[in-house]
């Protein structure tokens, strides 16, 4: 299991990852919304958003997506937050509830087509953001 850094873009994912992998190096990898398996639960205005992508090299992994709560309004400050990836789904869940305990849950923990995935702001106000591959 990992712990990094999940950041929210109001639009400006794509852009704002390449130039990072430019500063940053790293292996850049990038998956829009209209290229994603979730394409149809969102309206074709938002195919061109960036539903995930990350930045790996040896020594970190930065994640990041563009905001696509259509329901909610983009913060600049909500757009940060701690992401654990890669473990297995036991530990996934049983971090995810321990960090439940008077937290507002944005995402409840679910399957999907890339995995486990859950969200929730702690009673501290840190936002958290949970994936797992599933078996």
């Amino acid at each position: 299991m990992k712990l990094s850094t999940y950041l929210l873009f109001d639009g400006s994912c794509k852009p704002a990852m390449e130039y990072y992998a430019s500063v940053l190096g790293g292996e850049l990898n990038i998956y829009l919304v209209g290229e994603s398996p979730m394409k149809d639960m969102f309206p074709e205005s938002m195919h061109h958003l960036v539903v995930n992508s990350t930045i790996v090299s040896d020594s970190f992994k930065l994640s990041a997506s563009d905001f696509l709560r259509t329901s909610e309004e983009f913060v600049q400050g909500n757009n940060l937050s701690l992401y654990i990836d890669s473990g297995s789904a036991e530990d996934i869940k049983k971090i995810y509830n321990r960090l439940t305990e008077d937290a507002q849950v944005t995402d409840p923990l679910t399957e999907h087509p890339f995995g486990l995935f859950g969200a929730l702001q702690d009673k501290f106000g840190v936002c958290w953001k949970f994936h797992a591959v599933l078996d």
